[in-house]
């Protein structure tokens, strides 16, 4: 079969008597792949939660200002607010909020948005930093964090003091396994091994790690 049942519902697949999907709102069913789709719920977004808009860029743009860029995650970004960026500290009234050219009043988590903001730099904030609402609960600097990792491929043993590069949100830092906890198994997460002296491919752990630059981990 070729495109049967993906637009319209076909007679070619007989066989096939559709689908059903029962969910807290009732029933809902279809035959082609275009009505599951359309059937599909958003997820809710979670709006109540503290601002938090991770920093994809920051630009530098003629006759408006700086301008970071960044897909808001959690909570709700307005004109008018006075955010923090963390860990940078740098604290701001936001003049504008744009997505795709078009000014908005109240930017929502899943957006990726531009602001302009009042008397920053373009050097005071990048990519990686952490944006919230400063008078409600703002991001900040991380000391230290612990973490569940598993060892996928590693040529050799990794112990305390092994610093790879972490990938967080949009920050790109070394971290240092400053404290192997203890080993785990990687299925149901039940203690193997109290400090273990190395992990090696394959392994699970918990283990402490300390950023070599500031950063931000929630």
């Amino acid at each position: 079969w070729h495109g049967d049942n993906m637009l319209e519902p076909s007679s070619n697949m007989p066989w096939f008597k559709g689908w059903t999907v029962t969910r807290k709102d009732g029933k809902a069913g279809g035959v082609t792949l275009l009505e599951a789709l359309d059937s599909i719920q958003p997820p809710s977004r979670p709006t109540d939660k503290a601002l938090r808009l991770p920093l994809q860029d920051v630009y530098k743009i003629g006759g408006i200002g700086t301008v970071p860029v960044g897909r808001v995650e959690t909570g709700v970004l307005k004109p008018g607010m006075v955010v923090t960026f963390a860990p940078v500290n740098v604290t701001t009234e936001v003049k504008s909020v744009e997505m795709h050219h078009e000014a908005l009043t109240e930017a929502l988590p899943g957006d990726n948005v531009g602001f302009n903001v009042k008397n920053v730099s373009v050097k005071d904030v990048r990519r990686g930093n952490v944006a919230g609402d400063s008078k409600n609960d703002p991001p900040l600097e991380a000391a230290g964090f612990t973490a569940q990792v598993i060892i996928l491929n590693h040529p050799g043993q990794i112990s305390a003091g092994y610093a790879p590069v972490l990938d967080c949100h949009t920050a790109h830092i070394a971290c240092k396994f400053a404290e192997l906890k203890e080993k785990i198994d990687r299925r149901s997460g039940k203690k193997l091994e109290e400090n273990p002296k190395f992990l090696k491919s394959g392994d699970a752990a918990i283990v402490e790690m300390v950023p070599g630059k500031p950063m931000c981990v929630e």
